[in-house]
């Protein structure tokens, strides 16, 4: 114990144990730092850098056993008391290690501890003599000739970075500095803003109620649904909010589900507001991401849009949060820190007292019971906007049907009449690759993953066969592996073999593919919705990557070539993601002046849900699953934690899960528990999966049987054997 008024600094250090550390300040310290600041420290035989939580003068340890900090980093905190208080929070409720949420939290320069301060960055700019350069003297030089229009576009200059994300190559850069025009400058990172060209458009009746509501909770917590068809123009609501509160001289939040919709999104913002706009995702480089984030942190930056992790961004005045597509499953954590980005914007915009808006066309079934509970504030906008009219959906019954590599005839028909009046036309496969099964016909051997319990999926181009869950590949035999036959045939329908069917019926017309295979260079997604935009492509065929958010004026037919495996799944959430899938692709027909049409191809065509969702309304198919939830005591109606773990060994797995299952048992925790059991892939990527299921009918019984035995837990036996984690609010079962 320590009796003295000694100074101690208590640290959060990146580590996965769940516990915090105690430091004496270093030699020579004059001022103590303040909670949220950063520290570097001896930890074991490596220096890390830690967060301070507090200054105290007691310790559960000697004051001759405690270490002593190598340094003080930050002379102000970079983490400011609401977000320390987010993550503290998070890290409670997750019952994740602290260190490692607010490890987190921080660019990755700063984790480094590195200066948090703007860097400084080199930009091409055109010389006074290259503004007055006439480009018409080298037009046979295209690429130069290029470089030039776009830096004159872009009198702020440009980085290399950005220069090569539009295909222009910094090779060019050489010669054109050779002969005067272009020169390299250094400076400091400063947000620009764009000059506006696009003015607000006319508000409907529910829009503009919407947008009222919104504004007259100003420096008020409250949680906003705004629950629109697709095309309803939640977008122009956010837009005309934003307005309202950069008035107020306050900063917008704005979360995305992907990082291929930034972009998009980005210049959406741009075109309207005359106010610096920052991205916040993974696909930035260290620098930049540092860059937008002190940038924010700063009060520069106006408007910041991000994805899941932008919501641990420092800001200077947060006055509005939107989380777009709310029910999206990619503002869930699925690996280390398992949070949800839509929860933890809500938990912050009560701490700072600001209204939050989750906008969605097919709203979580989570946040639909909160709406109905009245613990959110419901907005509806029921029709589209902008004189746009609901597509008309044709369910078409494939039992019979004689399909040419997943397509009917039918099907084919309704494309060429929308292709030969001038649309656009997309179809919906939310399966990459060439065929998901490679089988030999004389002995039925199927190419299965060595690492995984799941068949690889076989590729055309580059030929190979891929594990989409451990992302092995290998070659493919001529021959059959099991019996040496030369039978094999690939069975089922994946992007690349629908892409080559199209291509065989419609050779008149370009085609784009948009999945996560032609979309891996850096800024192809980019490149590739721009030329949609465009007219270039004329047929549309990807993944749910092409259905998120995006608008494609010009698409007058949406098919959507397989979507029955959701009606039998064995996840209880897959009739409520198909459901929102099939709106979220159909939302993508008719936008704009012209009608829409979306042709389902299904082989129950006489399902109810599915009949449901088509001829009423999102509203009374999520309506239906609530109440079965309910029943079934499933969530949002009960609450779940989800303990995981692998080995090498299955039953090192089991039994550690036992030992757990146990602890519970064997304590006054009044929750069900289920298993443990193998996990619907019971093993993947070399590693035995077994999972353990806790149900609560309140949060906070759950919450105190968590901390109860998680003590326990890291005492048990066994576990450097095994990796183990904890899923609390899963999403995903598997």
């Amino acid at each position: 114990m320590n009796d003295k008024k000694t100074n101690i600094l208590r640290v959060a250090v990146p580590t996965p144990l769940r516990q915090t550390f105690d430091y004496l300040p270093p030699e020579g310290c004059l001022t103590l730092p303040a909670p949220g600041s950063r520290v570097r420290v001896p930890f074991q035989h490596r220096e890390l850098v830690g967060i301070v939580l507090e200054v105290t003068t007691h310790s559960d340890f000697a004051l001759h056993k405690l270490k002593k900090a190598l340094a003080i980093l930050d002379a102000e905190p970079v983490l400011a008391p609401d977000i320390l208080a987010l993550c503290l929070w998070a890290a409670d409720y997750y019952h994740h290690p602290v260190g490692d949420v607010l490890d987190g939290a921080l660019p990755v320069w700063l984790r480094q501890g590195k200066s948090a301060e703007l860097s400084t960055e080199s930009y091409w700019l055109l010389t006074d003599a290259g503004k007055i350069f006439d480009v018409e003297t080298i037009k046979r030089a295209p690429r130069q000739t290029d470089l030039l229009r776009w830096l004159a576009l872009h009198p702020e200059g440009a980085t290399s970075r950005q220069l090569q994300e539009h295909d222009l190559p910094s090779t060019v850069l050489k010669t054109l500095v050779k002969k005067g025009l272009v020169a390299l400058q250094k400076k400091s990172f400063t947000p620009l803003a764009d000059a506006v060209t696009e003015t607000p458009l006319a508000l409907n009746a529910a829009q503009q109620q919407a947008v009222t509501e919104i504004i007259a909770a100003a420096d008020t917590f409250k949680v906003f649904l705004l629950d629109g068809v697709t095309g309803s123009g939640k977008t122009e609501v956010y837009l005309q909010t934003i307005t309202a509160t950069l008035a107020r001289q306050q900063q917008v939040l704005v979360l995305v589900p992907e990082i291929g919709l930034t972009p998009q999104t980005i210049q959406r913002f741009r075109r309207r507001f005359s106010v610096p706009v920052v991205a916040l995702h993974s696909g930035l480089s260290d620098k930049e991401r540092l860059n937008a984030w002190i940038a924010a942190k700063l009060g520069t930056a106006k408007i910041i849009i991000g994805t899941r992790s932008a919501i641990f961004s420092a800001f200077a005045a947060l006055g509005l949060i939107i989380v777009d597509e709310e029910h999206d499953l990619s503002f869930k954590q699925q690996e280390g820190f398992r949070y949800h980005a839509r929860d933890l914007a809500i938990m912050r915009a009560r701490a700072v007292n600001i209204p939050i808006v989750l906008g969605s066309a097919t709203a979580s079934l989570e946040t639909l019971a909160r709406a109905q509970q009245g613990r959110y504030e419901h907005l509806r906008l029921p029709e589209r906007a902008g004189g746009a009219v609901t597509p008309l959906f044709q369910v078409m019954d494939i039992r019979k049907a004689d399909l040419d590599e997943g397509l009917s005839t039918s099907l084919l028909k309704t494309m060429r009449e929308h292709l030969d009046a001038g649309g656009q036309v997309m179809l919906f496969l939310n399966r990459r690759g060439f065929a998901p099964v490679l089988i030999c016909n004389t002995c039925g051997w199927l190419a299965a993953c060595k690492r995984c319990d799941a068949r690889m999926t076989y590729h055309h181009e580059p030929r190979r066969l891929h594990c989409h869950h451990c992302d092995a590949q290998r070659p493919v035999f001529k021959k059959c592996e099991g019996c040496g036959a030369l039978d094999l045939q690939v069975i089922g329908l994946g992007t690349e073999r629908l892409e080559l069917a199209i291509a065989k019926h419609f050779p008149e017309h370009s085609i784009a593919r948009v999945d996560r295979d032609s979309t891996q260079r850096k800024g192809s997604m980019e490149t590739l919705l721009e030329d949609i935009q465009s007219g270039a492509h004329q047929i549309l065929i990807g993944t749910q990557m092409l259905a998120k958010g995006h608008h494609f004026p010009n698409v007058t037919l949406v098919g959507i070539i397989d979507t029955d495996g959701g009606f039998f799944s064995t996840d209880f959430r897959a009739i409520e993601r198909m459901g929102q899938l099939i709106l979220q692709v159909a939302g993508r027909a008719g936008r704009a002046s012209k009608a829409g049409t979306v042709i389902i191809q299904t082989r129950h065509p006489d399902h109810p849900l599915l009949l449901q969702l088509l001829r009423e309304s999102y509203f009374y198919f999520a309506n239906t699953l609530l109440k079965d939830r309910q029943l079934a005591e499933l969530p949002p109606f009960a609450y779940f934690a989800l303990f995981r773990a692998e080995a090498h060994l299955q039953d090192h797995a089991t039994q550690f899960l036992q030992q757990i299952k146990n602890l519970v048992d064997n304590s006054d925790c009044a929750v069900p528990i289920w298993g443990p059991i193998a996990a619907p892939m019971p093993r993947k990527a070399g590693r035995y999966r077994v999972q353990l299921l806790m149900q609560a009918a309140q949060r906070p019984l759950l919450q105190r049987c968590l901390k109860r035995i998680l003590p326990d837990i890291e005492k048990l036996p066994g576990k450097q054997n095994i990796r183990w984690s904890l899923d609390v609010d899963p999403l995903d079962m598997f």
